[in-house]
């Protein structure tokens, strides 16, 4: 199927790893045969955009956006088209998040997509179209990133896009993402101790980093959790399947350190300006 809208700002193919590179090909051939002209882009996210992939530990996140035209049926046959085994996913998983234009442009603390589909041998498989299923601070999280970094495999890039939350949506999202980590249940423990860099970077910083190198960075400031940060460092480099044990309690103590950033930097933001 030939559309009138031809792919901008395309991300190069030689900046995507190896190991993605057809399977994102076919994605987007995909994404396209199901959305056709009310298909307004498709952007990579996550570690793949953030230089940070590694493969067999890492997901591919993908963001799609479409118009409000597009049919009602269209999310459930992208689903089925891109599910594993389907589509095979050469990642861990992909999370494949589909949003309505008119949505995805205006700041929001909603979770607000059409489609959340997590897929793969790796991943616990998922599919969802009501937002009020899920807990809305992954979807705002992940849009601050891809407004940040997102690039787009087809269409507009996505500061064209996606909007930024607003301040208060956005800590508000990184308060449920620490207390959700905190409680540990289904998150490997490297990956809750690499997202809380993660977050003290974005709360010092503004910017999103990727995970290894936020937790460098937070290891050269917090001597006190620097064992911990390079044992997950160490275990995030294995396979998600071998990935290492962490001491439980010190990973929750370093997370109240991370929710204590989170309120500090919360606190910068509602301060008047002098």
């Amino acid at each position: 199927m030939e559309l009138s809208r031809p792919p901008t700002d395309r991300l190069p193919t030689d900046r995507l790893p190896a190991e993605l590179r057809p399977y994102l090909a076919e994605l987007v051939h995909r994404t396209r045969a199901v959305c056709g002209a009310d298909l307004v882009s498709v952007l990579v996210v996550g570690s793949v955009a953030l230089g940070d992939y590694r493969h067999g530990r890492s997901d591919v996140d993908v963001t799609v956006v479409v118009a409000r035209s597009l049919p009602a049926r269209a999310p459930r046959e992208l689903a089925g088209t891109l599910a594993h085994p389907a589509l095979p996913c050469p990642a861990a998983g992909l999370e494949l998040v589909v949003y309505d234009a008119d949505f995805a442009t205006h700041p929001s603390g909603e979770a607000g997509y059409l489609l959340d589909l997590n897929t793969g041998e790796a991943l616990p498989g998922k599919v969802s179209y009501d937002p009020r299923e899920s807990p809305s601070f992954w979807y705002v999280i992940d849009r601050s990133l891809a407004r940040q970094s997102g690039h787009a495999l087809y269409g507009p890039p996505a500061r064209e896009v996606i909007a930024a939350p607003d301040a208060p949506a956005l800590f508000a999202a990184l308060r449920a993402s620490v207390r959700e980590h905190a409680g540990g249940e289904g998150h490997l423990a490297d990956n809750r101790v690499l997202n809380g860099c993660r977050t003290v970077m974005f709360c010092r910083t503004g910017r999103w980093l990727p995970k290894r190198r936020a937790a460098e960075a937070v290891a050269g400031t917090e001597p006190e959790f620097r064992p911990l940060l390079e044992a997950a460092l160490h275990s995030f480099e294995r396979p998600r399947a071998d990935a290492l044990p962490l001491p439980s309690a010190e990973v929750r103590r370093f997370l109240e350190r991370v929710a204590a950033h989170v309120e500090e930097a919360a606190s910068r933001a509602d301060a008047p300006p002098r």
